[in-house]
Formats: C-alpha cells, structure tokens, sequence
C-alpha cells in the first residue's frame, strides 16, 4: 500500500480592516473583523478534524505568525477539537516587513515611490526581496525536514500547518515549487484561504502545488 504524500497546509489569517482596504500590514498589530472571525471558523467546520482535509492525527507542528490576527486565526481553527496540534508561534513566519510602507495603501506608496513594485525593490527600512527569500527558503528547509524523516524513516508524522499572511503564502509557494520569489505576485491568497503544497508522484524531489484558496469567501 502507498503511503500518503506529505503535504504544507497554508493558512492565510481572516480578514481584517486593512486587509479589506489594502493597507499593507504587517507588524502592525490589527484584529480580526466579525466577518474574518466567522470566515475562519466557518472554514475550520468544513476542512479540520479527523478524516477531513486538515486531520490533527497528521499534523507534526504548527507554525504560527506572532501577529494576533494570525494567532487568533489559530484558535479559531484548531480550539474546536478534543486536543489542539502542538504549536510554535515564530518570527519566520510573519509578514513582509514593509517598513516605511507599513499601513500605507499601493496608490499613496506609488506617490511617493513612482514605479515601485515589492517584487523587485522591497521595502526600504523593511525587508528586500533577497531578505524575504532568505527567511521563506529558511521555513521551507525546516518543513521538509519534517516531510524527510516521515517519508523516509517513518518518524512523527506527514504534515505541517503554517498559518501567516497573505505576502508571506505568497512568497511560500513560488519558493515551494522552485520559482523566483517574484513570480509570487501571480498567485492570490485570500484571506481565510488554505493552500495545500505537497509534490507529484511521492517524490520529495517534485514539489507541487496542489489546492489554492479553499473555501475562501469572495471579496
């Protein structure tokens, strides 16, 4: 019998006022609003629990964002079950640092920056795209450290949850599967949605996106 594939379970946190605005927000501590609370604990009655898309019996670590619209994103995603999954709440996963950007909409940031794209030019007094690459790639080794000793040697268990934001995710699958962090502003993460990175034909070699943005609400 094969064995399951194991999988990287993006989460993206709920929406929030700046998330509904466009403001870029990261250390920037802002709640969630009702409806980003009511998304996420909507999606958590559908995808986690045992047998469903997201079972807590498969999951070997959680990290999470220090930024309470993360945290709290992770209540409401997992505090349903009998035993919550053991978790980490880490620096490597929180948002693009936008530093003088923080809280600023594109169109103001284009008034003072003409041409400026996140992709290419980072954030100045934040994180250039090099340092966003450098902490994503970071992450990643770490997941599939886990992925390796369960696929190979059978220790723990086959699946890690991350729940962040939405520049993060983004940056998360164009490293998952090999591409130039730029090629992340092709993919929408919206929020409350779950992404699942796993790899094509159990080679830990191939790595693949498999879903994108399930059950995320539209905006």
């Amino acid at each position: 019998m094969l064995r399951p594939v194991p999988r990287l379970i993006l989460i993206r946190h709920g929406e929030t006022e700046w998330s509904i605005n466009g403001r870029h927000t990261g250390r920037t501590d802002i709640p969630l609003t009702k409806r980003g609370e009511e998304q996420t604990a909507g999606n958590a009655k559908v995808l986690v629990g045992e047998g469903k898309v997201i079972d807590p019996n498969h999951i070997c670590m959680v990290y999470v964002s220090p930024r309470a619209r993360a945290h709290h994103t992770f209540h409401l995603t997992f505090d349903h079950l009998p035993q919550p999954p053991k978790h980490t709440i880490t620096e490597e996963v929180r948002e693009w640092d936008y530093g003088e950007y923080e809280g600023m909409l594109s169109s103001e940031i284009h008034e003072k920056n003409p041409g400026w794209n996140i992709w290419i030019d980072g954030c100045p007094g934040g994180e250039s795209t090099a340092d966003m690459c450098h902490r994503v790639d970071t992450v990643i080794e770490k997941v599939r450290e886990h992925h390796t000793l369960w696929h190979e040697a059978g220790i723990g268990c086959r699946d890690v949850v991350i729940i962040a934001h939405g520049h993060f995710n983004r940056c998360m699958i164009a490293r998952w599967i090999d591409f130039p962090l730029h090629l992340g502003t092709h993919f929408n993460v919206e929020p409350a949605g779950v992404a699942v990175l796993t790899y094509n034909h159990r080679n830990l070699a191939e790595p693949a996106l498999s879903a994108l943005n399930l059950y995320a609400p539209p905006q």
